[in-house]
């Protein structure tokens, strides 16, 4: 779907379309994080651990991809991985800082799949890629997350820090927040808090919220009708919202960190927020929530895209076996660019 076609209705829904390889592995996804999601709200990370494979960063080129890791917080474990398209050592290239999925819960920027979508992102669009590795719940309650990725933002704006992180060509000015499921509501609200700071050297520009992790204490259409599909499911969900938020009064899933257009959605109408692209998908149970984020950033005025993806499940676009994973990676290319250029003309 073009950029200039979002309003566009997608075809009627036939079918997921998965292949037998991706299905395996999202049953197998399924299966390990149900089990280590414990009835007491604790995670049992040792069991994730038989099948979290990580990634080291790599000095040297791959693929035409280096990467190199930056602590901003050693007492926070708070860090980076840096991804550095080689190829284009000489351009100007944007900066696409990267929050991964999983819920607040599970992951990290080394764990190989998102090592691997990071490092198509750098290759593709082109751009320097900061992954962040943010605390996680239930053993980090909120806000540490959205504290932890707003702290990236603050170290690279001080210039010896990014001297030191980011290749000379990195260009903060041209800075995109992007990130899949949970990583799509960071970049929300990371982006929300970048309107209302001072800084001096990094500006945000745009948003990519790829299948963003919202809901609310409503059951909505899509969280009923498509129970049963890959990923997301209500009962997971309300485990992990529990054991995301704090407990006390006000804390429950219309909080507008959850339910983020909700009855207490935050007014962003006169900030300048970033221009936004919002990917959903017709088999994913988020679909209606993520859906009203897009009305509501449109009724707020903001500029904001919508991509939908009628026969893909969430997180579809981390496994590159499906077509509709890289179709997605050059729409994220391609408004990358639109909005960089729209910055650059407006100078």
């Amino acid at each position: 779907m073009s950029m200039e076609d979002t309003a566009a209705k997608p075809p009627p829904q036939s079918s997921l379309s998965l292949p037998w390889r991706t299905r395996i592995a999202v049953s197998v996804l399924s299966t390990v994080t149900d089990a280590a999601c414990r009835k007491n709200g604790t995670v049992n990370r040792r069991l994730l651990s038989f099948v979290d494979f990580r990634n080291p960063p790599t000095a040297k080129s791959i693929n035409g991809v280096a990467s190199h890791d930056v602590v901003v917080d050693e007492a926070r474990n708070l860090w980076f991985r840096v991804y550095v398209p080689t190829q284009h050592a000489g351009e100007d290239l944007p900066v696409i800082v990267f929050f991964h999925g999983g819920g607040f819960v599970f992951l990290a920027p080394d764990v190989l799949v998102y090592d691997a979508v990071c490092r198509r992102f750098a290759r593709k669009v082109p751009a320097v890629v900061v992954s962040v590795n943010y605390r996680l719940a239930p053993e980090h309650r909120f806000p540490a997350q959205h504290d932890d990725c707003f702290d990236v933002l603050k170290f690279l704006d001080d210039e010896e820090n990014r001297s030191k992180s980011l290749p000379e060509n990195a260009n903060l000015l041209r800075c995109f927040l992007a990130g899949d499921s949970a990583g799509g509501n960071l970049s929300h609200h990371v982006a929300q808090r970048a309107c209302e700071f001072n800084f001096q050297r990094l500006k945000v520009i745009g948003v990519v919220a790829i299948q963003p992790f919202f809901g609310g204490e409503e059951r909505t259409d899509s969280e009923i009708r498509l129970e049963g599909t890959p990923i997301v499911s209500i009962k997971r969900t309300d485990w992990i919202w529990n054991a995301f938020l704090p407990q006390g009064e006000g804390f429950n899933r219309d909080h507008p960190i959850i339910n983020v257009s909700g009855p207490n959605a935050v007014e962003i109408s006169k900030l300048d927020f970033p221009a936004t692209m919002v990917v959903v998908a017709g088999f994913d149970a988020l679909h209606d929530w993520q859906k009203r984020y897009y009305e509501w950033l449109k009724k707020s005025g903001k500029e904001v895209y919508l991509f939908e993806y009628p026969n893909m499940c969430h997180a579809f676009y981390i496994f590159p076996e499906l077509p509709e994973a890289g179709q997605l990676i050059m729409q994220v290319k391609d408004f990358i660019h639109k909005v960089s250029s729209n910055v650059v003309a407006t100078l």
